[in-house]
């Protein structure tokens, strides 16, 4: 079995490390201490397509894979734990139930508007 990451894979993993450091990291201790929701950082990863990872763009998702949605997650919590539970929470608990169980007036009303919230 092959466990190597592709170039696409290596190349999402870079980019969300890099958002991570700079964006995610500097608020972590601060987001630990109040417990406030970080919506701009929340906004900021949702215009790189981090809030529907492994959803299709028809429905407003970046059209990655799981692997994909796990990498990501894995590199938003090296900075920020919290922060990572907040992503995955959007992308596992929200969004991949309503992609598939969801009629497609759910999904218009429900899903799209939030993939890229």
């Amino acid at each position: 079995m092959n466990l190597q990451l592709t170039e696409e894979q290596q190349l999402l993993q870079k980019s969300v490390r890099d958002f991570a450091e700079a964006e995610v990291r500097p608020l972590a201790k601060e987001l630990d201490e109040t417990g406030h929701f970080p919506r701009e950082l929340f906004k900021k990863a949702a215009e790189l397509g981090l809030t529907g990872v492994a959803l299709p763009e028809a429905e407003g998702g970046a059209g990655f894979d799981h692997i994909a949605y796990t990498i990501v997650i894995e590199e938003i919590s090296r900075c920020c734990a919290s922060t990572g539970v907040i992503l995955s929470v959007q992308n596992s608990l929200y969004c991949d139930p309503i992609h598939r169980a969801g009629t497609d007036e759910q999904k218009k009303r429900l899903l799209a508007p939030f993939a890229l919230a």
